[in-house]
């Protein structure tokens, strides 16, 4: 068994076991830039072994958040803990993280194995294990056979895992990254996401991933905080984050969502019955159900509306007329117009026959029960989060 592979189990073990505690825990931590909070009181425990994202718009405090972990910027109140260890006033340097950011700061004039090898180097580790330590690590990032080349004659994928490799391969507590997909193009940075979590797997190290893009998060994070102007409004896992959102901001942020407006009028069992702005009467689950009275808000996601020629009469449904049928591959988008001018976006399977589905029809939209989530408050534009431009711009 090699090092990575022993590291790996006693990292799995310990994650099992839940014996050695959090690695990382952010103990009220604040961050003052002069008179503007960039992060505010945030409270949160990163697991052993664990892909925990940090999510949000930019300029939420992310990387702010991400470089009091690495050591690069103190807190101005709070704890920085690393395995138990108050950190907060310790120098980059003597913290056992290690930080991959956008540029991957690779020595060009040095080849693949002296990138990887020169941490080790500089530790003064015996010259027999910086060989074995570097050559596993290459192995387990798949870029053995490319060890003699240099930077400049790898494609930016490559580079990538270079620069992760030179990180791992010291073991340290967790590995910190700073939107290290960013510079890719689309293709690549799919193919890397996948990558990336079969690397934290099987070396199985902490992995704190800093990014604005909802699709990473919920593509490779086992757990996710999301940001919003310095606070975690939520964390979660990608499930509870997408189906069962905290706040109107993380429903909006996360994915495509319908949210509509109203009035809670009463209680069904476990339902919320709310008089929507549009004119119709719904129910819809939530945690902690609002009081009579309450402005509210109901979140359909678009892969949960069907559409219909005719109205259900169960009180599941929303009159509309098409607006616009949009082919997208593996699904055709549907633009809907509510009588109040309300935007809704459904999705339907391209193999559907919906003959109906033409600009200007009149059609409706069905859901199954237990589709329908409540949130308190108003969202700030009624509808689908995804047709407005300047909506879309501003939460980027």
């Amino acid at each position: 068994m090699t090092e990575v592979d022993e590291q790996a189990g006693v990292d799995a073990g310990a994650a099992d076991a839940g014996a050695s505690g959090p690695v990382i825990e952010l103990v009220g931590v604040r961050k003052e830039f002069g008179d503007f909070v960039a992060v505010d009181r945030v409270e949160l425990s990163i697991r052993r072994g664990e892909f925990f994202s940090l999510l949000g718009p930019s300029g939420c405090g992310k990387t702010t958040l991400l470089k009091m972990i690495a050591g690069f910027e103190q807190p101005t109140s709070g704890q920085v803990l690393l395995e138990d260890e108050d950190v907060s006033g310790t120098p980059p340097h003597r913290r056992n993280v290690n930080t991959v950011f956008q540029q991957y700061a690779l020595f060009p004039h040095m080849s693949v194995f002296e990138n990887v090898a020169f941490g080790l180097r500089a530790k003064k580790v015996d010259k027999v294990d910086v060989r074995r330590r570097s050559t596993e690590m290459l192995e387990v990032v798949r870029l053995a056979e490319f060890a003699n080349r240099r930077p400049p004659q790898l494609s930016g994928g490559q580079q990538q895992r270079v620069a992760l490799a030179r990180a791992l391969v010291n073991l340290p507590s967790a590995l910190l990254l700073d939107e290290p997909l960013a510079a890719l193009d689309l293709k690549l940075r799919e193919a890397m996401q996948l990558e990336l979590k079969r690397i934290q797997r099987e070396v199985g190290i902490t992995f704190v991933f800093v990014t604005h893009d909802q699709g990473e998060a919920l593509t490779m994070s086992d757990r996710i905080a999301v940001m919003s102007e310095g606070v975690v409004e939520q964390i979660g896992t990608p499930e509870e984050i997408y189906h069962r959102p905290a706040s109107l901001f993380v429903a909006g942020f996360i994915g495509s969502a319908n949210l509509l407006p109203g009035t809670v009028s009463g209680h069904d069992g476990d339902d919320t019955v709310v008089d929507l702005e549009c004119g119709v009467t719904v129910r819809a689950c939530g945690v902690h159900p609002p009081v009579v009275g309450a402005p509210a808000s109901i979140m359909i996601r678009p892969e949960r509306l069907r559409v219909t020629s005719a109205d259900g009469g169960d009180g599941r449904s929303l009159e509309g007329t098409v607006r616009d049928v949009i082919f997208q591959g593996a699904v055709v988008r549907i633009q809907l117009v509510l009588a109040d001018g309300t935007e809704v976006v459904t999705l339907v399977d391209p193999d559907d026959d919906l003959p109906f589905l033409r600009p200007g029809s009149p059609v409706y939209v069905c859901w199954n029960p237990g589709a329908v989530y409540l949130l308190a408050g108003r969202p700030v534009r009624p509808g689908a989060n995804s047709t407005d431009i300047d909506q879309v711009e501003a939460a980027l």
